[in-house]
Formats: C-alpha cells, sequence, structure tokens
C-alpha cells in the first residue's frame, strides 16, 4: 500500500485540488442524473489513487462543510477498499490520525449560541464521545467474542465500561444539562450497550453490573415530555429483547410511573382515535411491561398498581376507530390478553389443588376483556367496507381471526359460561333488530363452536337460540341486513350441523333460510354447501319435506343467474333425501323429478350445440352431468348403514332392478345426448365417466348400477385423440376391479372387449416402431419411446395390470396370441423407457405377472409359457435399470419386480446372473467380484419387503455386502 501520511505537506496541485473541491460542490448541488453519474466516477478515481490519502487530509481542511464530509468519506473508502493490503505498522499511525482529525474537527466546531448549562464545547465533546462509543459497540457487537482474531475486541469493551458509564450518567442527566439532543443521543448509546449485553454477558453478571447503575437514570428520562417517547421506545425494546436487565424494584417503579401516567389521561386520545407518537410509545410500552410481567399481573389483583395497568388494557380495547383499519391499538391490545388467557391457562391446569384464590378475579378480567373485543369485531357498514383499502380489509380480517383465537382460548378457561353468554347476547340483538351487533355475536359464537368437544354441554342453549326467530326475522327483516349477517348465520349453520342431526325439529326454519339465501350471489355457495351437508346427514328426518324441496328446488331453477355449482350442490341434497324414502313408487317418482330437471339442461345443451353457441353446449351439458354426479353419490348408502357381508351384491339383475330400469334409460339417454352434441371435451369425458362410477360403490341395484355394457360401449368408442383418455381406460380399470369378485355372467365377456380395445390402443400407439426383439443399450440411447404420450402409454399397462389375477385367461386367450406377444414387448418398451410413468406402470405389471396365484391348470400353462418366453429380457432391462441411471424412487419398484421373478422362476437366478455378466451391461465401473456379490445379496435378502436392490453408492456393491436397509 502508499504509505500513510503523518507529516508533510500535501503533495497535490493547488489547482487540481481545486477543481476536486468544485466537482464535490457541483456533486450536491446537481439535479442532472447523467451529471452526478460522471461526477462520482471522476471523484471515485481520485479518491482510489495513490494520492487519495492527502486528498483526504485537504478536504478535511476546507471551509465547506460538504468538502470536509467528503474527505471523511475518502478516508472511509480507503480503509474498506484497502484494509486487507494495510501493513501491521500502518495501522496504528492510521488510528492516530483519525482521531486527530476527530478532535480537531470538535474543537474547531462553534457549537451551539443557545442558553446551555453546559459549555458548548463541552457539549460537542460529550456528543462526540457518545456517538463514538455507540459506533464502536455496535461493531464490535458483530463480531464473535469466541474467535481468537476478534476477542480482543469484546476485551477492550469491557475494560472501558466503567468510563461509559460515567459518561452516560452524565449524558443523561437531563436535569443537569436540558439538552434534549445530547438526552436523545445518551439514550441511543445506553441501548446500543445494553443491547451488546444481553449478548455478551448474559451469562457474567459481574459485567452486566456497572451498566444496571444507568436504569435508574433511563427511566427518569421517561419523566420529562421532551425524552419520554425516544426513552419509552428504548426501554421497550430492552424489556422485549432483556427484560432482567431491570431488576423487581425497577420494574415497579415502571409500573407506578405506568400508572401516574394513565391517572392523567394518557390514553384520553386514544379513547378519541387520536393516535399521536406519544401516545403510540406509551402503549407499546405499556405492552411490553404487561408481556414481562404477567404472573404479577394475574396474581396481584388486589393491587391499586395492577388494577389500573388492567383497567388501560381494557380501555385500549375500546379506542374510537374500526379495528385495523384505523385503530391498531386494539390488535396490539389482543396480543397481550392472548398470552394473558394462555398463562392464566397454564396456572390453572399446572394447580393440582383447588383453584388459587386470585384466579376469580383474573378471570372476571378475561371476561370484560371479551365483552370489549365482541363490541370491536363489529363489521362496518357496507359503503364503509367499501372505501377500504385492500390491506385495510385485511387487517380487520387479522384482528377478527384475532378475537376468534382468544375467545377459543378463553373457553377453555371460563367453560360454557361465555357460550352462555353469547348465546343471550344473540338473542338480545336480535329483539333489537341490532343487525351488525348480532353478526359480531355470531361471529364469536361461530368461534367457540371450534372449541367444544361435547357439545351435549349446549344443546339447552343452542335450542334456545335457534328455537328464537333468529332465522325468520332475517328473511322477514322490513330494512336491509347487513351483507356479511347472512354470511356469518349460514356460517353458523355450518358449525352446528351436528346440533341440527340431533334436534331435527329445529331443521325447516333452517333449510328454508338457506334456500332464501341462495338468491343472494354473496351467499348462494355457502348456502348450497350449508344445504347439501345438512341434507346428507339429516336425510332420514328430512323424507317428509321431499315434497317441499322438490317444489323449493323448481322455484330454484327459475332465478336468473344461478350459478351451475349451486345446483349441483342442492340436487344433490334432495338426491340424499330421496336414497332415504323407503323403497316403492313414491321414491322412482321423486326421483324422475329431479332427472326433469337435469334434462332440461341436456335440452339446452342441444339446443345450444345446434345453433352453434359451443361455449353454453359446454356449460349446460357439464352442468347436467355434475348434477347427475352428485345425484350418484347422495343415492350411495351412508357409511353408516349396516352392511350383510353374507349378502351378494345384486347390480345386474333381479326384480329390485325394474324399479330402476325407467331412471336408468333416461340417464343413459343423457350421457349420450351430451356426448353427441359436445364432441372432444375433456371435462365432459371425465364427468361421463364420474357418472359411470358412481354405482360401483353400491351393492344393490338403483338408477346408477348400470349393466356391464353401457360402460363397455364408452370405453371402447374412444380413440387415441380422445381427450382425457388415461381417465376412461381409469374407470375401464375401476369397473374391473369392481366386479373381479362379483358373479356378474357378463364380466368376462366385458373385459374380452376391453382387452381388444386396449390391444388396438397399443397397435395404434405403435404404428411404425418394430417389434422385434430389443436389447438394452446403456442410458436407453437406442430405444424408442413407446408413445410420445407417456400418460396414456402409462395408463395402458395399468389397464392390463387389472386383469391379473381374475381374467388373466382372457388376458392369455390363444386367440389373440399375437395381439398379446405384441402388447407385452409393448411393456418392456414402457419398462425402458425415459418416462416415469410408464416405466413405473411397467414395473407394476410385471411384478403382478410374476406374483403367485392360485390359477386353473390350464391359465397356469399358458402364463408359465409367456415367463419362459420373457422372463430373461424383462430380467436383463430390470438389471440394467438398476445399474443405470434410474432414480432410487425408481429402483424401489424395479426391486419389487425382480424380487417376485426370484420367487416365482427356478430359472431366475440364471437369468439375472447372464445379464450381469453380458457384454452389454452398461457400467464398467462395476467389477466381477462386485456383480457377484450383489447377485448373493438378492437371493438372500429377496424375501426382505423395502430391500432395495441397487448398487448402492454407485459404482460400488460394497454396501450390499453388509446386509439389507433398514
Amino acid at each position: 500500500m502508499s504509505s500513510v501520511p503523518f507529516t508533510g505537506e500535501v503533495p497535490l496541485d493547488p489547482v487540481s485540488l481545486s477543481e476536486i473541491e468544485q466537482n464535490v460542490v457541483q456533486l450536491y448541488q446537481s439535479s442532472s442524473p447523467e451529471e452526478i453519474s460522471n461526477i462520482q466516477h471522476l471523484l471515485l478515481q481520485h479518491q482510489k489513487s495513490k494520492n487519495g490519502w492527502y486528498l483526504a487530509d485537504a478536504l478535511l481542511l476546507s471551509h465547506e462543510e460538504k468538502v470536509r464530509f467528503f474527505g471523511a468519506l475518502t478516508y472511509q473508502i480507503r480503509i474498506n477498499t484497502l484494509w486487507e493490503t494495510l501493513a501491521n505498522e500502518d495501522l496504528t499511525p492510521l488510528l492516530h490520525k483519525l482521531l486527530t482529525w476527530l478532535v480537531l474537527r470538535v474543537n474547531a466546531s462553534e457549537g451551539s449560541t443557545a442558553n446551555m448549562k453546559i459549555g458548548s464545547r463541552e457539549r460537542d465533546q460529550l456528543l462526540t464521545a457518545t456517538w463514538f462509543t455507540t459506533i464502536l459497540v455496535e461493531e464490535v457487537g458483530k463480531t464473535n467474542p469466541h474467535s481468537v482474531k476478534t476477542s480482543k475486541y469484546h476485551d477492550r469493551v469491557v475494560s472501558n465500561l466503567e468510563d461509559v458509564v460515567q459518561l452516560q450518567l452524565k449524558v443523561m442527566d437531563f436535569k443537569l444539562h436540558g439538552d434534549t439532543a445530547l438526552a436523545e443521543d445518551g439514550i441511543a448509546c445506553f441501548k446500543a450497550w445494553v443491547t451488546y449485553s444481553h449478548g455478551a454477558w448474559i451469562e457474567n453478571t459481574t459485567h452486566l453490573e456497572p451498566l444496571r447503575t444507568l436504569a435508574p437514570i433511563s427511566l427518569e428520562l421517561l419523566l420529562h415530555d421532551e425524552t419520554f417517547e425516544v426513552t419509552a421506545d428504548c426501554i421497550t425494546e430492552i424489556l422485549g429483547i432483556f427484560s432482567q436487565y431491570f431488576d423487581t424494584n425497577q420494574l415497579y417503579s415502571l409500573a407506578l410511573f405506568l400508572t401516574r401516567r394513565i391517572e392523567q389521561g394518557v390514553l384520553s386520545a386514544l379513547s378519541e382515535g387520536i393516535f399521536g407518537a406519544d401516545s403510540m410509545a406509551f402503549v407499546s410500552l405499556l405492552l411490553v411491561y404487561g408481556d414481562v410481567s404477567l404472573q404479577d399481573l394475574a396474581t396481584q389483583p388486589d393491587s391499586p398498581v395492577v388494577q389500573g395497568i388492567m383497567g388501560a388494557f381494557l380501555q385500549l380495547l375500546a379506542c374510537e376507530g374500526w379495528a385495523g383499519a384505523e385503530d391498531e391499538v386494539c390488535t396490539m391490545t389482543l396480543e397481550f390478553w392472548q398470552s394473558y388467557v394462555e398463562h392464566l391457562i397454564e396456572s390453572l391446569h399446572g394447580s393440582d389443588d383447588e383453584a388459587e384464590p386470585w384466579m376469580g378475579s383474573a378471570q372476571q378480567y378475561v371476561v370484560q376483556a371479551i365483552d370489549k373485543c365482541w363490541l370491536k369485531a363489529k363489521v362496518p357498514p357496507d359503503d364503509v367496507y367499501a372505501r377500504w383499502t385492500s390491506d385495510e380489509m385485511a387487517d380487520f380480517g387479522v384482528f377478527r381471526g384475532d378475537v376468534r383465537d382468544v375467545l377459543q382460548s378463553s373457553y377453555v378457561l371460563l367453560g360454557p359460561s361465555i357460550f352462555d353468554r353469547f348465546a343471550d347476547l344473540a338473542i338480545q340483538t336480535l329483539q333489537s333488530q341490532a343487525w351488525f351487533h348480532l353478526e359480531a355475536v355470531l361471529f364469536c359464537l361461530n368461534a367457540l363452536a371450534e372449541t367444544i368437544s361435547d357439545e351435549d354441554v349446549v344443546d339447552a342453549t343452542l335450542s334456545t337460540l335457534f328455537g328464537s326467530r333468529l332465522f325468520t326475522s332475517m328473511m322477514d327483516a322490513a330494512s336491509p341486513l347487513p351483507s356479511r349477517l347472512r354470511q356469518t348465520a349460514v356460517a353458523t349453520i355450518s358449525s352446528f350441523t351436528a346440533f341440527f342431526e340431533r334436534n331435527d325439529q329445529f331443521l325447516p326454519a333452517m333449510l328454508t333460510f338457506l334456500f332464501s339465501s341462495l338468491q343472494d350471489p354473496r351467499l348462494a355457495d355457502v348456502a348450497a354447501k350449508a344445504i347439501f351437508s345438512t341434507c346428507s346427514s339429516c336425510r332420514s328426518s328430512l323424507v317428509p319435506e321431499l315434497s317441499a324441496f322438490l317444489h323449493q328446488y323448481n322455484a330454484l331453477t327459475r332465478w336468473q343467474g344461478l350459478g351451475p355449482g349451486i345446483k349441483e350442490r342442492v340436487i344433490g341434497a334432495i338426491a340424499a333425501i330421496v336414497q332415504a324414502t323407503p323403497t316403492g313408487m313414491y321414491k322412482m317418482e321423486s326421483f324422475g323429478k329431479l332427472l326433469d330437471f337435469v334434462e332440461e339442461d341436456v335440452q339446452v345443451c342441444q339446443q345450444s350445440a345446434d345453433n352453434g353457441k359451443v361455449e353454453e353446449a359446454e356449460e349446460s351439458g357439464l352442468c347436467a352431468l355434475r348434477c347427475l354426479i352428485n345425484m350418484g353419490k347422495s343415492l350411495q348408502e351412508p357409511d353408516d348403514v349396516a352392511i350383510d357381508l353374507e349378502s351378494e351384491p345384486n347390480g345386474h339383475g333381479g326384480p329390485d332392478i325394474q324399479l330402476w330400469v325407467s331412471s336408468q334409460s333416461r340417464i343413459i339417454q343423457c350421457l349420450g345426448s351430451i356426448n353427441t352434441a359436445v364432441s372432444n371435451n375433456g371435462e365432459i369425458v371425465e364427468a361421463t365417466c364420474q357418472v359411470l362410477r358412481t354405482g360401483y360403490k353400491e351393492r344393490s341395484p338403483g338408477p346408477f348400477v348400470f349393466p356391464l355394457k353401457v360402460t363397455e360401449a364408452f370405453v371402447t368408442s374412444t380413440a387415441l385423440t380422445t381427450p382425457r383418455l388415461e381417465y376412461v381406460l381409469d374407470t375401464a380399470g375401476a369397473m374391473l376391479a369392481k366386479n373381479s369378485r362379483a358373479k356378474a355372467i357378463d364380466s368376462s365377456a366385458v373385459a374380452t372387449s376391453f382387452l381388444a380395445h386396449l390391444f388396438r390402443l397399443v397397435a395404434a400407439m405403435q404404428c411404425g416402431l418394430p417389434l422385434h426383439s430389443l436389447v438394452w443399450c446403456a442410458a436407453n440411447q437406442d430405444v424408442d419411446d413407446p408413445t410420445v404420450d407417456p400418460e396414456i402409454a402409462s395408463s395402458c399397462v395399468e389397464l392390463a395390470s387389472r386383469f391379473i389375477p381374475h381374467y388373466l385367461r382372457t388376458f392369455l386367450d390363444g386367440r389373440c396370441q399375437g395381439e398379446a406377444a405384441d402388447f407385452i414387448l409393448f411393456t418392456t418398451r414402457c419398462l425402458m423407457s425415459r418416462e416415469i410413468m410408464p416405466r413405473r406402470s411397467a414395473a407394476f405389471f410385471w411384478a403382478s405377472l410374476f406374483q403367485s396365484y392360485e390359477l386353473h391348470s390350464e391359465v397356469q400353462a399358458m402364463l408359465d409359457s409367456i415367463l419362459r418366453r420373457y422372463g430373461a429380457q424383462v430380467a436383463q432391462i430390470i438389471v440394467y435399470g438398476i445399474a443405470g441411471d434410474v432414480p432410487r424412487s425408481e429402483i424401489e419398484a424395479l426391486s419389487d419386480a425382480l424380487r417376485k421373478l426370484v420367487f416365482a422362476q427356478p430359472r431366475a437366478k440364471q437369468w439375472i446372473s447372464d445379464a450381469l455378466f453380458s457384454g452389454t451391461f452398461p457400467s464398467s465401473k462395476i467389477t466381477e467380484v462386485e456383480k457377484r456379490v450383489w447377485l448373493q445379496q438378492i437371493i438372500k435378502y429377496v424375501g426382505i419387503r423395502g430391500y432395495l436392490l441397487s448398487f448402492t453408492d454407485k459404482p460400488t456393491v460394497s454396501e450390499a455386502a453388509r446386509g439389507p436397509r433398514k
């Protein structure tokens, strides 16, 4: 580095220095970004030049303040950029030079002409020393005290602590000097040292004690209006991170100060909605004191100080303005009350004896806080809410969420009495038609519902509430209701669904209210969900009301703007009641009326398609299908209905099915009409499959328990271009699985039809690809992917797996041996595919094929023939896959297939050995010894489920020799 100059004249040309000073002045005066950038670039070159140290000194001698500042900045830049290159012998002179400049600049200050109790020069010296010690301890705090390189800095902090304390005692003595700025800088320095001590001396109280002598004088600064705000902020921060700094007596002094300020009316401005800086600083200090003094506030309810502070916490919940949007104090205060309640709960549950004598008074404070909270949680009128910004709306929502949390915690503390209190409030506000208050009360009841574990304890209270005119009053209100009220009332119904299940006498009024709510676009969705949930769970109780429901739905379909989702849920709700209706003509007729509504949508779909209105046709067709899906699901027997396990499924014949023939034919006609009107639409295809699948879970006849030929006709009508084809194939597999154990005489015929269609799809995918014997190549470089659509390829293989074992005779039938052979070769291509899905599906297919089953001798002979023909090839593919770049997640699927191959085939070991030692083995890094060890592990651990037959940490297999993975 260039040596640091400490004596001699500045070797700079006066003209150059003058130009640099002019550039500095121009830098701060210019408003042109381009000019500023050019000047900055020029000055930076000077700062980094070999004369940079001289330049800094010269600029610090200037009469211009901005130029002197730039000189100091030059020192900073050179130190930052050249620090690593500075020689040790230069550090001490550089430090002395910097301190010299610091002293010179302080002594050169003219000071202030204001009336000071201390001299101007002394003031400047105190300020400078305060700034210096503040920055010093902050910078030292950024270093590691346990590092050999930097621990010396922390030692020097300790050695200077007494001097710093004496400095602070003078600087923070506002009564002595009356200098606000000096006192504020002292507070900043005090905070910096206490913050440092928290991290450095938390376990060494010896070092901390001298610093604690500043605590009383810091508290005294709260008494002066000029220094209150900055002092309150400082003490708030210290209490938040290091409350142990203040001892018990000092915290009590702080409590006395808070109480006096409360008595003096410091919160009056907040109550009127005026949130000034001093008031907010006081609130923050009060709240942090509450957090660190929870034990005292809870256990000393008779103390005047505690009463004053707890009263303030209650008052802070009632400030003027909407919570969150205008009044942020209430949100801050709720955090204290949540902590207070949790502390009481811990005390209550932690006591083995009777409740503490102070618990009753503490609980009463919670009750008073809750009374304030629910009033503050009222929603604003619609016109006020509409003027809010998105942030204000979000903040109000956060406040309501915090109220919910406090209520739920309070229920644990107070029990059902708090629930009874809100139920009474609901009836009172209902009688006075105080709609905004009613909404807030219902919101609180909904919050409490999430906490009540034993609903029986509140049944009597709920009976009184729901037995009142709660729902009818809202429907009959002469004046418009708050938009949020109906939403909250609907949420109340959802919160207490179990109550309505136990007390069905309240269902009619509640459901009438829900149906009326469907006309409000803002409520329709949640109301429809509530209707569906209620009717599903209370279906038996609602059978007498079935005609009324059909009438309501008929009126509902005539409303303009009714969304399709609403129709789907409501028609599903009515279908649940139909399911609970005893079998007979009334049940059939009721279901037929539901189909009338569906057919209206089908007609709209057809008419729209005929008129070229494609989007309308798709929308109405999809609506009709989803209505059928919900109807089919609702007609399924509920999970809690007892099933006769000895009875046989009766889904395809018998006298009961005749009752549903007409309805079933109409449904099938709807499916055909929609798919004809709207072709090549993925959502239509998938929804059609879902309609077909609704009957797969049923054990008894019904309108959705279709003959197998219905699914067969739909599946076999598809092609590779059919959208969502993979879902169609999965539906075929689901039907095969459902009927695999059923004694349905036509299931084998349908399986044959599915298989033929599957072979056609695979043949179409492989068009132009050779199907001769395949040879594995390293990294699959020469293997063609079986299809451009891996999902369809995977679905085809998965459908084939559904034929195993119940339809193996169909799969291996000699009449289609050629197609079966082509398909098996297709699965080997999938097993070698770069795509995960086909490879995983093919591994599962072969694992299923290798597994042992109890088969007819003829079928077993056909299966053995297949395994003998392809076993060696599949073994080679699997071994090469494990030895190649297959991810570990795929190794598990390949391992399962290989494991079952070893179990099933006596020649499996030979096949695996041939694969390992063939000339086409994909890895040259695995030795012959490692291959033999790996083969031994396969045979030894093949029966351990979950053991990965991998070559472990490639390219060695040493880990495999140590045994199976745990």
